[in-house]
């Protein structure tokens, strides 16, 4: 993993070159694996963000309404706006301001709950699911794309080789 995060020099007080470099192995290890990790988090997103754009949706677009096309009726089945938050890995505010761009797209439609007025939900729309059926071929294809690219990266393969063989837990 070399090369991926270097260690900096700061210059204290006392005008001291100190390492920033951590003197345990295994943190070194820990960092670098970190390091990797957002290297390929950011190569798939980037090559994610270029192919969605010719559907007009955004990585984070087309995430939100993924996740939201598996809600379904019944005991357990509706996601309130912080289990959706959670599930794109957004803070609320955020999700919050990606839910009304959508909705002002007439992607999706917010409702309150009818068993908790508190509680809002949300609901893609037809023409979101459209969008979404639309778009995920190209969303596929595209991951195919950048996770084959990753893989050609000795500092990555590994990390490759997790996330193709990675199962949701549900």
């Amino acid at each position: 993993m070399e090369g991926l995060c270097r260690p900096r020099k700061v210059r204290p007080v006392a005008e001291q070159e100190v390492s920033v470099t951590a003197t345990d192995p295994s943190l070194t290890a820990l960092a670098d694996g970190w390091c990797a990790l957002s290297l390929l988090h950011g190569r798939i997103e980037s090559h994610l963000e270029r192919a969605l754009q010719r559907h007009g949706l955004s990585a984070r677009e087309y995430s939100l309404l993924d996740v939201l096309s598996r809600q379904h009726d019944g005991a357990g089945g509706h996601l309130q706006m912080k289990q959706v938050a959670d599930a794109v890995v957004l803070s609320q505010s955020a999700t919050t301001r990606l839910v009304t761009r959508l909705e002002d797209r007439g992607l999706l439609a917010r409702y309150l709950c009818p068993t908790d007025r508190r509680g809002i939900y949300t609901d893609v729309s037809d023409a979101g699911l459209a969008l979404l059926a639309e778009a995920r071929p190209t969303h596929d294809a595209a991951l195919r794309e950048a996770l084959d690219e990753a893989a050609g990266d000795p500092r990555l393969e590994p990390l490759v080789r997790v996330v193709e063989t990675a199962r949701t837990v549900a």
